[in-house]
């Protein structure tokens, strides 16, 4: 009867541990999605806009951001008009932040890039 016991004891751990792992797995490749998809925004923006180095690293950290939230605001269960709302205030902020770290003629060939 112990080693019954001892059995279903061991089993219900492995499945917990089971059910751990696929969540950080989901974690770990959201994040990787959200790395590469700033990655290639950055680069494809650095080709059309020219920027430096440190605006480039600036920017990159900018992309991830707005596409985490954008990852956020589409996992939640809110309506659509909500969602909307949060996403037009991301890109709100994104824009701002873009502002700040690329100079006038640069912030204008972004907004050219990103109505494209």
């Amino acid at each position: 009867m112990k080693k019954i016991i001892t059995l279903c004891l061991f089993v219900f751990a492995l499945f917990l541990g089971t059910q751990n792992a696929v969540a950080q797995n989901s974690k770990l490749e959201t994040a990787q999605k959200v790395n590469t998809e700033a990655a290639e925004k950055t680069e494809a923006l650095r080709q059309f806009v020219k920027f430096d180095n440190t605006q480039r690293d600036q920017i990159y950290e900018a992309q991830q951001e707005f596409i985490r939230s954008s990852y956020a605001i589409k996992s939640q269960k809110e309506t659509a008009d909500y969602k909307k709302e949060k996403t037009k205030a991301i890109s709100a902020h994104l824009e701002t932040r873009m502002k700040t770290i690329l100079s006038a003629e640069q912030f204008e060939r972004y907004k050219q890039f990103s109505r494209s």
